[in-house]
């Protein structure tokens, strides 16, 4: 019964799912050349993506409450949804952070956001396959949360790294502040791992 409603109704929520985490791609590969020129210009695709994600998520979550009858559980969609746009959301805030506490890009956060970028596409193609090919869907997943997995070892080197040697009270502000920044990213990669998740559950409950 769910692989027939799948098939009737892809063009309403799994299509919805799929402009987000398109938006989503785009703003990361954005944040992505940031890192290498963090430049207004940059800055600026990354909120435009940001706030079309956060219209998409809108026009979901109005067509979900007023749809009786969804292609997967309404949990799973809304699930997925906000995992979705809390990726693109701390991609934005990244920038924010960087901006307000003076934080120039280095090569744990180029490292950080290379991955998160390569693991937003993974969640795409897996919501792209979800209807025709659930195996393959879920075999993208398996990827994105290995992806995050790569996240956090940098991000665990990137700290250890920065409480190594503090120099002087200098010193000590600037890890404070690339720290929040470590965060920021950290954080993404959890929510694309809580995506890949829910992914997972909708293929099983697929199959």
């Amino acid at each position: 019964m769910l692989k027939r409603l799948l098939k009737k109704q892809p063009d309403r929520f799994v299509q919805l799912l799929l402009q987000q985490t398109d938006y989503t791609v785009k703003g990361m590969e954005a944040l992505t050349e940031y890192m290498d020129d963090p430049c207004t210009e940059r800055a600026q695709v990354i909120t435009r993506m940001e706030k079309e994600a956060d219209e998409v998520r809108r026009i979901l979550i109005d067509e979900l409450n007023h749809t009786f009858v969804t292609p997967m559980d309404r949990e799973d969609i809304h699930a997925l949804s906000r995992a979705i746009d809390d990726i693109i959301d701390y991609g934005y805030t990244t920038v924010g952070e960087m901006d307000i506490l003076d934080v120039q890009p280095n090569n744990y956060l180029r490292r950080m956001v290379s991955l998160l970028r390569d693991a937003a596409r993974e969640i795409h193609m897996s919501v792209l396959r979800l209807s025709d090919h659930p195996a393959v869907a879920e075999d993208h997943a398996v990827r994105a949360k290995a992806l995050e997995n790569r996240v956090e070892t940098v991000y665990r080197e990137a700290l250890a790294d920065l409480f190594s040697l503090p120099r002087d009270v200098e010193h000590v502000v600037e890890m404070l502040k690339l720290r929040e920044i470590y965060r920021h990213l950290s954080n993404a990669a959890d929510r694309g791992d809580e995506a890949a998740n829910v992914l997972t559950d909708i293929v099983v409950k697929m199959t």
